[in-house]
């Protein structure tokens, strides 16, 4: 029995205690090393299985490639780090599939295990509920910085790791508490992913600007205009449902739309047991979770950012 779709996965139920999720991604390489490219893309294949409560639990490999350009040696080190990520996710590589082709792309198809009754989706958020980001926002503006050359080898190293960070911990401890709803922050922004959860509702929510965890070379690299096209994409999608207060800086503005590769999870809880929510995943190890906001039912299909 088909359970429908939450962003990029869908759902499929086996049994009364069993349904999988099933998701795919891929895309072209935004780090110079290419190990570190297949952690990366494997962290952000398994990030939508994470955020709908699931267990990831077999991937096969999709790779398009120039073999001719760029010999084997690249592709075989794509393949290590992507293998070195499942390994750490308990997620068994079973095969693949390659092209070859001009542009080089590589990701995953997974599939993940859940429960039918635990599953998160995108929908679910209640008034009184409060917004947790577990990680901070800039990817997007410090890629395009790095392929401007303007990147030092330490923020190369930062933006890195926390792109191969698991959202796996965070799922974990998702399933002692009440959440109403969950997303993956990537491609669309924290507003434009903030906005699939709340279009199509009668709520809306409010987000305050200076709570959002942000990196600061993010900031910097704004500042100077590095900006990819993707954030003003995102913006131009989702202004009719997006309310800025004329003092969120312009900077900030586009951080909010800033795509996001392998981000945090978004996560609607009920407020009382909110801090304690930000709290244990503090003490797991998930160290930039951030309360950003509250739902509302104030309006309709509305963001507020102050």
């Amino acid at each position: 029995m088909g359970l429908g779709t939450a962003d990029d996965a869908g759902v499929y139920q086996i049994s009364e205690d069993l349904a999988l999720i099933q998701t795919v991604d891929f895309f072209t390489p935004i780090v110079d090393d290419p190990f570190d490219f297949g952690r990366i893309a494997v962290a952000n294949a398994l990030s939508d299985v994470y955020a709908m409560g699931g267990i990831p639990k077999t991937a096969m490999n999709l790779v398009a490639y120039p073999m001719q350009k760029l010999g084997k040696d690249v592709l075989r080190a794509v393949l290590a780090g992507g293998i070195e990520k499942l390994k750490e996710a308990e997620t068994v590589l079973i095969g693949g599939h390659s092209i070859e082709d001009d542009e080089f792309k590589y990701g995953l198809s997974v599939t993940g295990f859940v429960h039918p009754k635990q599953i998160y989706t995108n929908k679910g958020l209640h008034p009184g509920d409060c917004l947790i980001l577990t990680k901070p926002l800039g990817t997007g503006i410090i890629n395009t910085a790095i392929k401007g050359g303007l990147a030092s080898s330490e923020t190369i190293v930062k933006v890195t790791e926390l792109m191969v960070e698991l959202n796996k911990t965070t799922s974990g401890v998702l399933g002692s508490f009440p959440v109403t709803a969950c997303t993956d922050v990537t491609g669309f922004g924290l507003l434009g992913h903030l906005a699939e959860m709340v279009v199509d509702t009668d709520i809306s929510v409010t987000i305050e600007s200076g709570t959002v965890p942000v990196l600061p070379e993010a900031l910097e690299f704004a500042a100077m205009g590095f900006v990819p096209a993707g954030a003003h994409n995102n913006r131009s999608f989702r202004q009719d449902m997006v309310n800025l207060a004329a003092d969120v800086s312009p900077i900030m503005r586009d951080v909010l739309f800033d795509p996001q590769t392998s981000g945090g999870l978004l996560i609607g809880c009920p407020e009382k047991y909110t801090f304690e929510l930000k709290n244990r995943l503090i003490a797991e190890g998930v160290e930039n979770t951030a309360i950003i906001g509250k739902v509302t039912d104030i309006g309709k299909e509305m963001i507020y950012v102050v």
